[in-house]
């Protein structure tokens, strides 16, 4: 039956598509359509009108089973009935395409977004709906099974997938159409206070308000005490039924919630103007209290932008214009970093506003909007006389600081035409506005920094970066060919650590840098840190193919220097398989190939326990490579890579070289032992094919390839060794055990 249903609704999308095609408009098409919805029978009607009401008048998109339970709803009745609630396939078919689900989101939206323009500008279609949809809402929430639930509900009921939606839009429709019926059922939630599921789902999402909407998932209940009716309604922002509660005179209009949030901070946080001019009519209301975070009805108002509950607050003489939370923040702080201009203006113009005032980190207006790039608000704020434009902050950095660093080229062009800014501020790592402006590739503002006399290029930060360093870093050239055009800079310079611009060009790979630099007289190309390593050792360990050729170009480059442990550039670029690094190196006749760091490990050790096939096969071809060679544990490449499982590295050094296939290690493991162990059965398979690979070779503590690998579980190399002549499957290891008394 569900089968027929999917194909006639596919038949009726189609058939409808097809006369949108044929010269029939839109909006004949769509009235056409719903007119055979109509004409469907009373029931089918009721659905197919229902769907297309919820999915068009939604507060936002439904999931299937929320539209649903939604439909499935009779206002009057007392609790869920499962027998009411219809299958999607049904709804989808009563829509005769109109609606269809969003596969990804499992929701249900309309076949096009021109249908819910024609559904807006023909209101006749649906009689009230939003006032019949927070009935439904509403009913649903006074069901005898929601009531019963717990407040403490870490999860919405599977059951109830409507629950969500219920609890948090019903406010919307009622805002739009309330009627008696409306304000009847919302009266029997309100009353219930903190004791209705509806109470811990709202507290929910407005202290997680980026929760998707289709994650049932509550997590930890929040503390509902002292969460009244009243701050619902607030929060909703029905003004009908709010009149009606308070001439029942039973609330407390200055109680606090959980978090101090009185009913009119609730109104001001979320902007609901007549809900807050209700209760700022009514003479019991304190419009002062604050929550626990010190913040009034006014700074949530700022905060927020809610400008027409700003100028009701202002223009109240109860209200301080300049109050503090407990980050000494004012509201005209909290406008200024959120950029709400409006508010700022009537902030500023209002009386006893300290416009430059500091908050705990001694930030000001200022500084919190040239840090967030609210260049209306700084203008707003710089046409006041008492506004110091150069006021610093903890870690001190001042407004120029934060606009240099975020790219607002009219404030900088504005501060730097000021007498009492200084441009060579130091914040608290010792950077400085044209280190954030270089950090941050803004030519114009580096520019506008340099042009002044009294700019130093060369401040070192606590770290010793100079500008210079933080441009390489950003990888702007056009700041860097700013910086190097200026006879005082120096660009050589070395930080902490040794560095050089140079150095940090080449390890980022920016090309176009690197050339700039090295076209400076005064730059060493082989300068080393303090770790000795060069700018191309940094090059060829991230594969920087451009940037190697460029430094190698210079005679003073050495292309075998060693590190701090004697790792040297080709060895970087073997063990990190950069192969065209690896090819450039080689031109070079004075480059050694088997150059072993520290710990004895040459490029080819490195580039055979990553398994980079290439690079192998090329450190072959070159004369002097020692194919054996063993590092501080007597391991050989051959060891690491099959230790590691690569086949086509152990298939290639077996091939090219005269390898021993069974050297010891200082543990007396050999690369059979390793490759057993760690299960990689086809490298056992490739050793077990040489004649001069003793299978039964036990280690330092008497264990031998098959011990390893009954220990590790590989029943491949278990069932393969003893098949191997010469291996004993009760030889003895450690303490006397045999080998399968530990596979279990």
């Amino acid at each position: 039956m569900d089968a027929v249903l999917a194909e006639r609704t596919k038949y009726h999308r189609r058939k409808t598509l097809l006369k949108m095609t044929n010269g029939i408009g839109l909006g004949d098409a769509y009235r056409g359509t719903l007119d055979r919805i109509r004409e469907q029978g009373r029931d089918r009607e009721k659905l197919g009108m229902g769907v297309l009401m919820w999915v068009s008048c939604c507060e936002r998109p439904l999931k299937v089973d929320e539209l649903r339970h939604a439909l499935g709803v009779e206002v009057g009745t007392t609790d869920l009935d499962d027998e009411n609630f219809p299958a999607i396939q049904t709804l989808m078919s009563c829509t005769l395409g109109l609606a269809t689900i969003d596969e990804p989101a499992s929701t249900v939206r309309l076949v096009h977004s021109t249908l819910h323009e024609h559904l807006e500008a023909h209101p006749d279609f649906f009689t009230t709906p939003h006032s019949v949809m927070a009935e439904i809402c509403l009913t649903y929430l006074n069901f005898q099974s929601v009531c019963e639930l717990s407040t403490t509900l870490h999860t919405i009921p599977s059951t109830m997938p409507f629950l969500h939606y219920a609890s948090c839009s019903w406010g919307f429709h009622a805002r739009k159409e309330v009627t008696e019926s409306v304000k009847r059922l919302a009266s029997q939630v309100l009353e219930r206070d903190a004791n209705h599921i509806s109470a811990n789902i709202l507290l929910h999402e407005e202290s997680v308000d980026f929760m998707s909407w289709w994650d049932r998932s509550l997590g930890s209940h929040p503390d509902l005490a002292g969460f009244t009716g009243l701050h619902c309604i607030a929060y909703m922002g029905v003004t009908e039924i709010a009149i009606d509660m308070l001439d029942m005179e039973r609330w407390d209009l200055n109680v606090r919630d959980s978090n101090g949030a009185t009913p009119l901070i609730w109104a001001a946080k979320y902007g609901k103007r007549e809900l807050a001019e209700l209760l700022l009519a009514q003479s019991a209301v304190d419009p002062t209290l604050s929550n626990d975070q010190g913040l009034t009805p006014l700074a949530h108002a700022a905060k927020s932008g809610h400008d027409g509950i700003v100028e009701l607050l202002l223009g109240r003489g109860d209200v301080d214009p300049d109050s503090s939370d407990k980050n000494h923040r004012t509201p005209l702080s909290h406008a200024a970093r959120f950029g709400h201009e409006g508010v700022v203006k009537r902030l500023v113009e209002c009386g006893g506003v300290n416009p430059d005032s500091a908050d705990k980190s001694g930030r000001t207006p200022l500084s919190h909007a040239t840090g967030s790039g609210h260049e209306g608000v700084v203008k707003i704020l710089l046409k006041r006389g008492d506004v110091n434009p150069d006021s610093s902050c903890q870690p001190s950095r001042t407004p120029l600081s934060f606009t240099t660093r975020s790219g607002h080229v009219d404030f900088a062009n504005r501060a730097l035409g000021r007498w009492d800014v200084s441009p060579n501020w130091l914040d608290g790592g010792g950077r400085t506005p044209l280190s954030y402006a270089a950090g941050s590739g803004h030519e114009s503002i580096v520019k506008m920094l340099l042009e002044r006399g009294d700019v130093d290029p060369n401040s070192l930060d606590a770290y010793g970066w100079a500008p210079l360093s933080f441009a390489v870093e950003s990888g702007s050239v056009g700041v860097v060919k700013l910086l190097l055009g200026r006879d005082s800079v120096t660009p050589d310079l070395s930080d902490r650590n040794f560095r050089t611009p140079l150095s940090y060009a080449a390890e980022l790979g920016h090309e176009g840098i690197v050339e700039l630099l090295q076209r400076q007289g005064d730059v060493d190309s082989d300068s080393s840190d303090k770790s000795y390593r060069t700018p191309l050792s940094y090059a060829a360990r991230f594969g920087h193919e451009g940037v190697v050729r460029l430094l190698l170009g210079r005679w003073a480059v050495n292309p075998d220097s060693p590190n701090n442990s004697h790792r040297t550039p080709l060895s970087y670029a073997a063990g990190s398989g950069h192969e065209g690094v690896v090819n450039i190196l080689f031109e070079r006749e004075d480059v050694d190939p088997d150059l072993s760091d520290t710990y004895g490990r040459t490029p080819l050790s490195f580039a055979a326990e990553s398994g980079y096939v290439g690079i192998v096969k090329l450190l072959s071809e070159r004369e002097g490579v020692n194919p054996d060679s063993l590092d501080g544990n007597f391991r050989t490449p051959l060891s690491y890579a099959a230790s590691s499982g690569y086949e086509g590295v152990v298939k290639l050094l077996l091939e090219r070289w005269a390898v021993n296939p069974d050297s010891p290690d200082n543990s007396h493991r050999t690369p059979l032992s390793y490759a057993a162990e760690s299960g990689h059965e086809g490298v056992v398979n490739i050793l077990f094919r040489r004649e001069d690979v003793d299978p039964d070779r036990s280690d330092t503590y008497g264990r031998t390839p098959l011990s390893f690998a009954a220990e590790s579980g590989s029943v491949g190399i278990v069932k393969l060794l003893p098949e191997r002549e010469g291996v004993d499957p009760a030889s003895s290891y450690d303490r006397g055990y045999a080998p399968f008394s530990r596979a279990g």
